[in-house]
Parts: C-alpha cells; sequence; structure tokens
C-alpha cells in the first residue's frame, strides 16, 4: 500500500472516530460531565506515558515541558483544550449534539479570521464570501435558537485557540498531549480523589462503568495517532477536507439517531454555513495543490 493511500485510511479513520464520540460519553453516565472530562484527561495521561516509553521519547518529551517560556504555553492550550472537552461532553449528554457540531463547522472559518488577526494573513475574495455568507447563517440559527449557539461558539473558540497555541508550540500530537494532561490532571486527578473520598465517585462502581472511563483514554488517544500518522502522509488539503467528516457524522447521529429537533430556520441557517465551507473547501484545494503535490512525494 503506497503512502497516500495509508494515510488516507489513517485519516478517514481519526475523523471518523472523532465523529463516532457522541456514542461513547452517554455509555459514562451517571457520572457527570466534569468526572468524565477528569477521567479523560488522567487515562489519557497514562496512555501517552506509555506510548511515548515505547517509543522512547517520554524523558525528551517531559525535558522539553521544563524549557524557558514553553511550560505556560503548555498550560494555555491545557485551559482551552479542557474548556473544549467539558463543553462538548456535557452537550452531548444534554441532547445538543447539532448545536455541538455546528462549532466544528465554524471552526475553519474562524480560524481564517484567526489568521489575519493573529498572523496578519490576507484574505482572498472567495475567503471574504465564505465568511459573509457564514456570518449570515449563524445569524439564522441566533433568530432560531431565540439566542447566540453558545456551545458552538464555545467550541469553535476553544478549540481555534488550542490550534492556535499548538502552531505556536510546534510539537507533535502524542508528546503536547501528554504535557498538556499532565498539567491539567494536576486538578483533575485531585477532583476524581475529592470524588473518591466523599463516595460520589463512578470508579469502582461495576466492571463495566470502570473500564469505559478508563477507556476515556484510550478512545482520546487512538484517533490522535491515526491523525499523526495521516499528517505525515497526505497533503494538508486533503486533512483540510476530511476534518469535515467528524461534525458530519455528529450531526447525522444527532438528527437522524437521537432525533434532535430541526426546524426549517434551522436547516436553512446550517445550509448557509455548509455552503460557506464548500467555498472554503474550492478555496484550499485551489490555492494548496502547488505546495501539496510537494508534500506528498513518497519517502
Amino acid at each position: 500500500m503506497n503512502k497516500t493511500r495509508l494515510g488516507f485510511i489513517y485519516g478517514f479513520s481519526s475523523y471518523t472516530l472523532w465523529g463516532l464520540f457522541p456514542l461513547y460519553w452517554p455509555l459514562l453516565q451517571p457520572a457527570t460531565s466534569l468526572e468524565m472530562v477528569s477521567h479523560r484527561s488522567v487515562w489519557s495521561l497514562v496512555f501517552c506515558v506509555i506510548a511515548l516509553s515505547i517509543a522512547h521519547q517520554l524523558r525528551s518529551t517531559f525535558a522539553l515541558m521544563l524549557s524557558p517560556g514553553v511550560f505556560w504555553k503548555f498550560t494555555l492550550a491545557s485551559a482551552f483544550i479542557s474548556v473544549n472537552w467539558l463543553t462538548y461532553i456535557w452537550a452531548v449528554n444534554n441532547e445538543q449534539i447539532v448545536e455541538a457540531s455546528l462549532g466544528y463547522y465554524m471552526q475553519p472559518i474562524l480560524l481564517v479570521l484567526m489568521g489575519i488577526l493573529a498572523f496578519k494573513e490576507t484574505m482572498r475574495k472567495i475567503q471574504w464570501v465564505a465568511f459573509i455568507v457564514a456570518t449570515i447563517g449563524v445569524i439564522i440559527l441566533t433568530l432560531d435558537y431565540g439566542r447566540p449557539p453558545w456551545i458552538s461558539f464555545a467550541l469553535a473558540f476553544s478549540w481555534s485557540s488550542y490550534s492556535f497555541m499548538k502552531k505556536k508550540i510546534n510539537l507533535g500530537s502524542l508528546q503536547g498531549l501528554a504535557i498538556e494532561t499532565l498539567i491539567s490532571s494536576v486538578f483533575y486527578g485531585s477532583y476524581l480523589i475529592w470524588l473518591g473520598e466523599r463516595g460520589e465517585g463512578q470508579f469502582g462502581n461495576g466492571v463495566g462503568l470502570t473500564a469505559l472511563l478508563i477507556g476515556a483514554g484510550v478512545v482520546t488517544a487512538v484517533p490522535l495517532l491515526l491523525f499523526n500518522g495521516a499528517t505525515t502522509r497526505i497533503p494538508f488539503t486533503m486533512i483540510g477536507l476530511l476534518q469535515y467528516l467528524t461534525p458530519t457524522i455528529q450531526f447525522m447521529l444527532a438528527v437522524f439517531l437521537r432525533h434532535e429537533p430541526m426546524p426549517s430556520g434551522r436547516w436553512i441557517g446550517f445550509v448557509f454555513i455548509w455552503v460557506a465551507l464548500i467555498a472554503l473547501g474550492y478555496d484550499l484545494i485551489k490555492s494548496g495543490s502547488t505546495r501539496d503535490n510537494r508534500l506528498a512525494q513518497p519517502d
């Protein structure tokens, strides 16, 4: 199997698994969203330590964490991803998957805007069109919900801010996740101990639930490893297009499996968002083809 085809399989698998997350988190109830995120962080750290030990990268990874100026960047990244995880799991467990999927649809558009504000990038005409169309879609959805889609905004801003910090740190995803979860697990681990002492934690409350809580670390890290494998084998453009798989799967699960309400106004708002994303996808293919052909050359 050639490099590009294997990379596509890795990328398709990672985004599909992320899209299926709404099926997993409800299985952890009656644990609260905060307890779920706490277990997710702690067991992700355990998984990362094992994986980095096997790869002989554990010592170098944590030595990097102590480098001047790096620790606080990781701390910020850890805070952003914690907000993202907590918001997403709460949304899934409270029948708000449609709004959560909207947040991940909005993320590429927000990243374009952050590129302008943070990196002084220039928007092309088609990007301006996509941004305006998406803004109209958000306004329509706000009117339909009767409020701004706060869950969508929280997910889009937290993930985009996390991506911004990761760009500044420039470290492998598995190594980054290990350091971020080490930092956040100081709080989350303490919280789980406190819950256990009060007799309110769900860990140990049945073999099945305990295994699922531990599995939260595995289901977090495995798609990340697949994503890492994809980024080194396929063009950035393909990665950019594959990312729409995740919110699409989430949206379909919400509408067709969980039967979340989708009034006509909400459909119209989503159509505007989808049109904007199609425009961005076209621009991504057009502007990235030359660069991607270089990146896709086999070893």
